[in-house]
């Protein structure tokens, strides 16, 4: 296939995984919200979004830590085992209680657990790119799900703001989240997305992976720091790598604004959502056009200033269409 067509076939495959990642967390916060799944007691108080910086901080010099020591079993454990957490949320709310057991005098949806059970196994048995893609979809969702029912709409712009900051510092000045990247690629986990340029591809077969070309801390990816880099994308490369937190944080503010932004809601029928949400999902994927123009120039690149920043400003357009005043928008009004 020549390889323009193969670089607009990945864009639209990355486009459709971020949609996924959207679509499905709008669909999961209600239901999050109604199984009391929220994470926090006062979603609404913006130092939420300064100790969950602080939790990233300290895992990624943990990270670090773990791969200069050669521990990288430990994080692959704890990442699967996130995986299968974050996913028996998803599925404790997509699968019927079919099967249940009484377990302590509580009766217990057996089959989300089993579910859940098997993409860990399936995680450390066969980490191919098609099962990490998959697992990251799910994983994505329910964690923009639940972070977006726990950070109200001024602790959510403030997270993705600072994210976005700490992003582009670690990516183009102290340069450790490509160290970190390269060290996340060897262990095959989802934090990363895999979108595959050619027929034949094989993330297995590959190692960490030739071609690498996006990066960004909780969860992207980018080359290795010490390898050089073309000036411009020549077609030698096989598949794309993006970062899963690229899909999740600013999904996050969508999640948040279908939840907490004062506007009407409308049924598009497999979801409902408001414009605010609406505009931040799309100003996320204009982000992330541009993103992948920037990438496809053969350079890694932080992803989440430009996709944090379709996201806030794409909300705060539509509300300030939906009738919302900017100082309600940005979640200031109890605070004036």
């Amino acid at each position: 296939m020549e390889h323009r067509s193969r670089m607009y076939l990945a864009t639209a495959a990355t486009v459709g995984i971020f949609l996924l990642v959207q679509v499905g967390a709008l669909a999961l916060v209600q239901p999050f919200d109604s199984a009391g799944y929220q994470a926090v007691e006062n979603p609404d108080d913006p130092t939420n979004s300064l100790v969950y910086l602080a939790a990233i901080l300290v895992a990624t010099g943990v990270m670090l830590l773990a791969f200069k020591l050669d521990l990288t079993w430990v994080i692959r454990g704890l990442i699967v085992f996130s995986s299968s957490l974050v996913s028996l949320y998803v599925f404790t709310i997509l699968i019927p209680p079919v099967v249940t057991m009484t377990i302590g005098g509580s009766v217990v949806n057996v089959l989300p657990f089993v579910a859940a059970g098997l993409l860990g196994i399936l995680l450390l048995a066969h980490p191919e790119w098609y099962v990490i893609d998959a697992v990251g979809i799910v994983m994505g969702a329910g964690a923009a799900g639940l972070f977006g029912i726990s950070f109200g709409l001024l602790p959510a712009i403030v997270l993705l703001s600072a994210l976005a900051i700490y992003d582009a510092i670690s990516v183009y000045g102290t340069e450790h989240m490509l160290t970190l990247a390269e060290g996340v690629m060897d262990i095959k986990v989802p934090v990363i997305l895999i979108i595959p340029l050619t027929l034949s591809y094989s993330f297995l077969a590959e190692g960490a992976g030739d071609g690498v070309t996006e990066d960004e801390e909780d969860g992207v990816e980018a080359d290795a720091e010490e390898r050089e880099e073309p000036a411009e994308d020549d077609g030698s490369r096989d598949a794309f790598f993006i970062g899963l937190g690229d899909a999740v944080m600013p999904t996050v503010m969508v999640a948040s604004a279908a939840v907490f932004a004062p506007a009407p809601m409308f049924d598009l029928g497999v979801l409902t959502l408001n414009l605010p949400a609406l505009t931040s999902l799309i100003g996320t994927l204009l982000g992330l056009l541009v993103l992948m123009f920037m990438v496809m120039k053969g350079r890694p690149h932080a992803g989440l200033p430009l996709l944090n920043g379709g996201a806030i400003g794409g909300y705060l357009l539509g509300a300030l269409v939906s009738g919302i005043s900017l100082v309600q928008a940005v979640g200031l009004a109890s605070y004036l």
